[in-house]
């Protein structure tokens, strides 16, 4: 028999009680799959991002030659620019054993993005992290500058050994003790 107007038929306890359950479970379900799919795409983003960042680092091997002795640690010095150099605010600063030293070369390797850089070192024999000086600022230990053999006594501008590791991939650094 039809319902009258204005009347409201309710439906039996089971048959809403179902009825929420199925629907529950459709929402459950979609929001499984909402998430699952987003955790995916934060995982691919992730992986993007970290192989980008792993193929811009580049291995940078440097040569370093006349070391006189084993005792102390090389000190590497980066510079980025002019300015950081002339602060003495290095972009790295890296300390290296000396235990694969060979007849006074060591090879040294670093991380570093393709760009323009000056490699400083130290030949720091007493293992202190600086250069130790004498009464007049000599240096008492070695030093060097990438691809750069200091010849007079004055200190070498950026642009005398700055080096582009795009195009350059060898790198040395002749020791200079005073």
């Amino acid at each position: 028999m039809p319902a009258s107007p204005g009347f409201y038929e309710q439906p039996t306890m089971g048959t809403s009680t179902f009825d929420a359950i199925s629907n529950c479970k459709l929402i459950l379900k979609t929001m499984k799959k909402t998430i699952v799919f987003g955790i995916n795409l934060l995982m691919g983003l992730l992986f993007i991002c970290l192989a980008s960042y792993i193929q811009a680092q580049h291995e940078t091997a440097i040569k370093v030659t006349g070391i006189r002795s084993p005792k102390g640690k090389i000190v590497l010095n980066v510079f980025k620019d002019k300015a950081t150099y002339d602060d003495e605010q290095p972009y790295k600063k890296l300390t290296f054993e000396k235990s694969a030293l060979a007849d006074g070369t060591l090879t040294i390797s670093c991380e570093l993005e393709p760009g323009i850089y000056g490699f400083t070192m130290v030949d720091d024999e007493n293992s202190n992290g600086k250069i130790d000086k004498n009464i007049i600022g000599m240096p008492k230990e070695g030093f060097g500058f990438s691809n750069f053999f200091m010849q007079k006594m004055k200190k070498p501008v950026f642009d005398d050994f700055k080096v582009d590791l795009k195009t350059q991939q060898k790198i040395e650094i002749k020791v200079k003790y005073m």
